[in-house]
């Protein structure tokens, strides 16, 4: 990774790029991994860093503070996260008064290893403790390790307007819960993350106007799981029974969340993830099916296509549960995307368990898929409780055959477009030639198109002429009506 290259976020990780001003004596540089979450995170960080007199920069060498926001979610995520503080650490022996934070989900799981016994960082700070960011500082200042992973009860962040790092000035992250409560046994996230609580909804769509003012066309509304989310004046969702009638009767759901985004702002596109099959609703797809600013897109994770496999897992849904969900989807919105994620060789997993996989994504047909081998993660009730006991040459030998299977269903649901005429916010320049832009259509599948006279944010209609698996290729023929 180039310690002096522009930002960007390809699901994989960020570098912040804003250039210090040289007149401030602070500077932070934040590297982020992971989840959508993550990068939201980060820009909350910077958002309650620059009130404390530190700019963003791009310049590892010269920050003052260097901050990984990190992920547990699978093994290679925290490998990689380790070979970046191997060369943190480097550059904080070198300079003294160069301070190293790692934060996010290894925060959480790792602080002792990486404060106490390593020595590698100079501060640790979890997921739900940013706001106490310029006390851990000045402790760090006394000579002393910093370390908050505290997990709130409430939403943590309502009132903090996010430092917009990770955007191209078209697309931006709004985080409208936190944590989940449904303990599947290979996930991390109920640990680091803690249980559900959601936001305000008023300060939800207090930022989604102020998005607008600022210019940006498309917004994702995110959360562990988004589904599940439910403000009744604050709490965790847990706690929902004790509430009293009245807040009962005045609570807002997902479904009308999502109905009041698209009315405050019926020209923003609205994004949402992730979904969990056992909390979507089909009020949530009738609101989508309204609002044509609501994109005809869900990410919608099953993991497993086998029922026994599934009940290992302890997800709360079955296979048959599933594809009823899937057909609601398709009756009520007929060109609805659809992408899944997908584990291979859970432990105990047989060969039909396998199958069953596949003949689930072949009734499916997948958009797009996001595939992983199993990876163990300590303290999770899989690791407790089962042996991970299906070999690695079995489990990518399977992974393999899930990802060549996932890419023929994205070549067809990519040629269901050939012909057709698609809305597509212009998001940049097209990575293969500075001749063309790139955005997607609703249906979250990345357009290529020539650039004429058009330009980033604008929303243009694309005649589709052919394909890849992944993109889409055509030509303009006009700014769509939403322009």
């Amino acid at each position: 990774m180039s310690e002096k290259n522009p930002y960007r976020y390809n699901g994989d990780s960020l570098v912040v790029e804003n250039n210090t001003d040289k007149n401030n004596t602070k500077s932070v540089y934040i590297e982020s991994y992971g989840c959508a979450m993550n990068f939201s995170d980060s820009e909350i960080v910077a958002s309650i860093l620059s009130e404390n007199g530190y700019k963003t920069s791009d310049d590892l060498y010269s920050a003052d503070l260097i901050l990984v926001n990190t992920c547990s979610i699978r093994e290679k995520a925290e490998l990689t996260v380790r070979k970046r503080l191997e060369k943190f650490n480097k550059v904080r022996k070198s300079n003294s008064k160069v301070k190293v934070g790692v934060l996010g989900c290894m925060a959480e799981r790792l602080k002792h290893k990486f404060l106490e016994e390593e020595k590698i960082v100079d501060m640790v700070v979890g997921p739900d403790a940013y706001k106490d960011l310029p006390n851990l500082l000045e402790e760090i200042d006394d000579g002393k390790s910093a370390v908050n992973v505290i997990l709130s009860k409430d939403e943590t962040y309502g009132d903090i307007t996010p430092t917009r790092i990770n955007s191209n000035g078209v697309n931006a992250f709004i985080s409208i819960t936190r944590g989940c409560d449904n303990m599947c046994t290979f996930c991390v996230v109920p640990f680091t993350r803690g249980r559900e609580r959601s936001r305000d909804p008023q300060s939800i769509i207090e930022e989604l106007n102020d998005l607008n003012i600022k210019g940006f066309k498309e917004i994702t509304l995110l959360g562990q799981n988004v589904d599940s989310y439910l403000w009744y004046g604050g709490g965790l969702k847990k706690d929902f029974s004790k509430a009293s009638e009245i807040q009962k009767a005045s609570s807002i759901n997902f479904a009308k969340l999502l109905e009041m985004c698209a009315l405050t702002q019926p020209k923003m596109r609205i994004r949402f993830s992730t979904s969990n099959p056992q909390d979507m609703s089909l009020d949530v797809i009738r609101v989508m099916a309204k609002y044509e600013n609501i994109c005809n897109y869900i990410h919608l994770p099953v993991q497993s296509g086998s029922d026994s496999v599934l009940k290992a897992m302890n997800r709360q849904h079955t296979r048959a549960e599933y594809i009823k969900l899937i057909e609601d989807i398709f009756k009520i919105i007929p060109d609805c995307s659809i992408s899944h994620d997908m584990i291979s060789g859970f432990p105990n997993e047989s060969e039909q368990d396998h199958k069953d996989t596949l003949s689930l994504m072949e009734l499916v047909k997948y958009s797009f898929g996001y595939m992983f081998k199993y990876s163990e993660r300590p303290g999770t009730p899989a690791a407790k409780k089962l042996e991970d006991n299906i070999d690695e040459k079995t489990k990518s030998r399977r992974l393999s055959e899930i990802v060549e299977l996932q890419q023929k269903h994205s070549l067809y649901r990519s040629k269901e477009f050939i012909g057709k005429t698609v809305e597509v916010l212009i998001e940049k320049e097209s990575k293969k030639s500075n001749l063309h832009w790139a955005g997607r259509n609703q249906q979250n599948t990345t357009v290529v198109f020539p650039k004429e006279n058009y330009n980033i944010g604008d929303f243009v209609n694309v005649k589709i002429n052919s394909c890849t698996s992944a993109t889409l290729v055509g030509d303009a023929i006009g700014f769509s009506k939403n322009n």
